[in-house]
C-alpha cells in the first residue's frame, strides 16, 4: 500500500486553503502527510500562475520534486493548481516527469484518483474538511473564489472564473469548527472580500459575515484581507471598530492612484473616494494600520504617473505596502496594450517605490515604540519569540522579537509586551 503524501504549496494564502482541502480528502482516506519529500509515496504540488516570478517558482518546485522519483520513494508525481488550469496541455509536453495534472475545480476527482490508484477506498474521502498547514493557532478562511472585477492585467478570472460565494452558513460551521480544533486567529480571504455575497445575496453581505464571525466564542483575532477600494466604505469600517474580535487592520489595494491608469487597468472607484476613505479610517480609528499594493510599470505608464503614484503615497501614507512589477500575462487585455515597459525601468520604479515606504515603515514603528500591547506567539527559536500583534498580519508583515523569553511561553500563547526598539519592518519587544 502506498499511503504516504507529500505537498507543495505554492502562491497565495487561497491557494494554501485549495491545498489544505486536498489533504483533508487525502487523510480522510488512509493517506498519511509527511513532510520529508524522499519518503513520499505521492507527491503533489500545487502551482501558482499568477505572474511570471510565481510561474518560474512553480517549474523549479516541480522539478526539484521530479528527483524523488528516482532517489526517493515517490511513485507518483502530481501537480495541480492554477498553473496546471492555464497552462495542462504545454506542461504535459514539456514535463514528461509528471504523471498527472489536475486544475484548480478538479480535487476531488484527484484525492478520488490517488486513492483508487494507493490502494485505499475512495469511498471514505470526506470533501468537507481541512488539514491545516498554518499553525494550528491560525487559519485562513476563504469566503469566495474566482472574481468578477476583470482588472485588465489579471488573469484570476481566467483561472478561476467568476466569483463564487460561499453560504454565509458554510462559513460560520466552519469557523467554527476551526476555532473548536484550536484556532484563535481567523484571517478573512478572497480575491475580493468586499464583495462577498453579492452573487449569491444580490448585495454585499461582508459586515454581516464579519459580525457573525465575531459571536465565535473560542476565536480571539479576525483579520481581513484583500479587500477592493471603491467597496470599502464607512459600514465596513465602523463594523471593524465596533467588534473587539475585528482587528483595526485592512488591506486595500489601490494599485495606482492616476486616474488613466486605473481607467487602464479597468480598476472601478476613484483617487478621491480612496483619499476620502484613508481620512475617514484615520478619523474612525487612529491606531488603524493600513497595507495597500501597487503596481509599477503598467503599460503606458509615463514618469510622471508613476511620480504622481509616489507623491500621493509619500503624502497619503500607508502604513504597509506591498508592490509588484506589472507581468504580461497570457489572455489579459493588458498583454496586448501598446507601451509595454522594459523590464529594467520597472525595476528602477519598484526599487524606487520601495525606497520611498522604508523611512514610512521606520516612522510607523518609531511611533509605536513605549507602548504596550498584546501580541500572539507565532515562532519560539530557544529563547527568542517572533510575535504579531494586530498590527501584523501572518506570512506578509513583519515580527514583534522577544529575547530571553520563559521557557513557559508557547506558539500560539497571546502575552503582553512593550515595544523598545523600532526597525524597518520589525519591533523589539519586552515582557510587561
Amino acid at each position: 500500500m502506498l499511503n504516504k503524501v507529500g505537498m507543495v504549496s505554492l502562491g497565495c494564502s487561497k491557494n494554501r486553503v485549495d491545498s489544505e482541502q486536498l489533504l483533508g480528502m487525502l487523510t480522510s482516506c488512509g493517506f498519511a502527510t509527511v513532510s520529508d519529500p524522499s519518503l513520499a509515496d505521492v507527491i503533489i504540488v500545487n502551482t501558482c500562475g499568477f505572474i511570471d516570478a510565481a510561474k518560474e517558482d512553480s517549474i523549479v518546485n516541480i522539478l526539484e520534486m521530479a528527483k524523488f522519483k528516482e532517489n526517493g520513494n515517490c511513485k507518483y508525481l502530481v501537480v495541480t493548481g492554477c498553473l496546471s488550469q492555464r497552462y495542462k496541455e504545454d506542461l504535459e509536453t514539456e514535463l514528461p516527469e509528471v504523471d498527472m495534472f489536475y486544475g484548480v475545480s478538479e480535487y476531488e476527482e484527484l484525492a478520488k484518483r490517488l486513492a483508487s490508484l494507493c490502494g485505499l477506498d475512495k469511498n471514505t474521502i470526506n470533501c468537507g474538511g481541512r488539514l491545516l498547514t498554518t499553525p494550528n493557532f491560525r487559519a485562513y478562511l476563504r469566503i469566495a473564489d474566482g472574481c468578477d472585477n476583470r482588472c485588465t492585467y489579471c488573469a484570476i478570472p481566467l483561472i478561476r472564473g467568476g466569483r463564487k460565494s460561499v453560504p454565509m452558513e458554510n462559513l460560520i460551521e466552519e469557523a467554527t469548527r476551526l476555532a473548536e480544533n484550536g484556532v484563535t486567529e481567523l484571517t478573512v480571504i478572497a480575491q475580493d472580500t468586499t464583495s462577498y455575497g453579492t452573487d449569491i445575496y444580490g448585495e454585499s453581505r461582508i459586515c454581516e459575515l464579519l459580525r457573525e464571525l465575531a459571536k465565535i466564542a473560542k476565536l480571539k483575532w479576525i483579520r481581513l484581507l484583500y479587500t477592493y477600494p471603491n467597496t470599502v466604505d464607512e459600514k465596513l469600517i465602523d463594523t471593524i471598530v465596533s467588534e473587539e474580535k475585528l482587528l483595526n487592520y485592512i488591506d486595500m489595494p489601490i494599485q495606482h492612484i492616476d486616474s488613466e491608469m486605473l481607467k487602464r487597468m479597468n480598476r472601478h472607484g476613484t483617487r478621491e473616494h480612496i483619499e476620502d476613505i484613508v481620512k475617514y479610517i484615520r478619523k474612525a480609528a487612529p491606531d488603524f494600520v493600513l497595507r495597500t499594493t501597487a503596481i509599477v510599470g503598467f503599460p503606458g505608464e509615463t514618469n510622471e504617473q508613476f511620480d504622481e503614484l509616489v507623491r500621493f503615497m509619500e503624502e497619503n501614507p500607508f502604513d504597509r505596502l506591498g508592490a509588484f512589477t506589472y507581468s504580461q500575462e497570457d489572455g489579459t487585455p493588458a498583454s496586448e496594450f501598446d507601451g509595454q515597459i522594459d523590464e529594467d525601468v520597472k525595476q528602477s520604479r519598484y526599487d524606487r517605490l520601495y525606497s520611498m515606504q522604508q523611512p514610512i515603515s521606520l516612522e510607523f514603528n518609531k511611533k509605536r515604540v513605549g507602548s504596550m500591547g498584546t501580541v500572539l506567539v507565532e515562532m519560539r527559536d530557544g529563547d527568542t519569540l517572533y510575535c504579531r500583534s494586530y498590527a501584523e498580519a501572518p506570512e506578509i508583515d513583519g515580527f514583534i522579537v522577544v529575547n530571553d523569553a520563559p521557557e513557559d511561553i508557547n506558539e500560539g500563547d497571546y502575552i503582553t509586551v512593550k515595544l523598545v526598539e523600532a526597525k524597518e519592518y520589525d519591533m523589539i519587544g519586552e515582557l510587561a
